[in-house]
């Protein structure tokens, strides 16, 4: 992640309660007087991590980075109670009105391509800007692909991943670990969740990355078991939601960057969510997977911040 900026801390940062017993950590950085933006993390329940302040540059953006409901530093730890796409576009209004924000560029990958653009599709005139990375539509041929289909570029990993459970169980996977993940023993639900995250960083980079096998903790926990509930639930949206937006958001200027060897989103979905956007720009990195931080993603990331900020100055 060399091309990003300085590591940073935030300038301001606390916890927000947005009803159903959740409250949400949010943090700011860079310059207060600059363009608005909002990180949407990936998943769902990943989380932030302070290496995700880097993407934008502290001269010219106000950035605001937060935990989804039930993710990293908002709590409770790994509910998937009252935790909805839904609830989540809700959260991000409310978010905004705390801060006094009229609008603001979004930033979102992977899961956070797909909250992006259904709060978009709900408040389209909060949107500055759209930059959307691994585009995920969540079609019933995406979480297939995800839980079967990358058997045939990763063999290996899926026989880890399926090979956790037992043979009777594997042509169910999603509901499998979905029993497991909920199971209320520690001694259940953590080995499951760190198998489940393990699958998917094995999967997400071009080269084989280092921090692949995941530890068996309540951070673990929480991105493995909100991201099998939301995958168990269709996202909690209509089939062809998504795309069917595209038409009210062909005003707001959107920047979609895609990794050319991504297994985790492959690149087909990307292809089909601009193909009726002519207006959005779209990057293909030649040389990256899924992951944000790999090197051409990362610079394909600054430029795309860059050309928004100087096209929003000169309106």
């Amino acid at each position: 992640m060399s091309a990003l900026f300085p590591p940073c801390e935030p300038r301001t940062s606390g916890h927000l309660p947005v009803g159903d017993g959740h409250a949400i950590y949010w943090e700011e950085v860079g310059d207060p007087t600059g363009i608005p933006v909002v990180f949407l993390h990936g998943g769902p329940g990943s989380g932030i991590y302070a290496e995700q302040r880097r993407f934008f540059d502290p001269a010219r953006f106000r950035a605001v980075l937060f935990d989804q409901r039930g993710a990293g530093r908002s709590t409770p730890s790994a509910d998937i109670s009252s935790n909805t796409t839904r609830h989540l576009i809700a959260d991000i209004e409310r978010l905004r009105v705390h801060l006094g924000i009229g609008r603001w560029i979004v930033f979102g990958g992977s899961w956070g391509s797909t909250l992006a653009l259904a709060y978009a599709a709900a408040h389209p005139d909060r949107c500055s800007g759209l930059v959307l990375r691994g585009i995920w539509l969540c079609r019933p041929g995406d979480m297939q692909w995800w839980l079967y289909g990358m058997r045939a570029v990763f063999p290996d990993h899926w026989d880890r991943f399926a090979g956790f459970l037992p043979s009777s169980e594997r042509g169910d996977l999603l509901g499998a670990y979905h029993r497991r993940l909920n199971d209320p023993d520690p001694a259940v639900h953590l080995p499951a969740a760190a198998a489940w995250k393990s699958y998917e960083m094995r999967c997400s980079t071009l080269l084989p990355r280092l921090d692949a096998d995941q530890p068996a903790d309540p951070r673990t926990l929480a991105m493995s078991r909100i991201e099998n509930h939301y995958m168990v639930n269709d996202i909690f949206l209509p089939q062809g939601a998504l795309l069917a937006a595209v038409p009210r958001l062909r005003a707001i200027p959107t920047h979609v960057v895609h990794g050319r060897y991504d297994m985790i989103c492959p690149i087909e979905g990307a292809f089909a969510l601009v193909a009726d956007w002519p207006e959005a720009r779209f990057t293909i990195v030649p040389d990256a997977g899924h992951a944000a931080g790999e090197p051409g993603t990362c610079a394909a990331l600054i430029a795309a911040m860059d050309s928004l900020a100087v096209q929003l100055a000169g309106r």
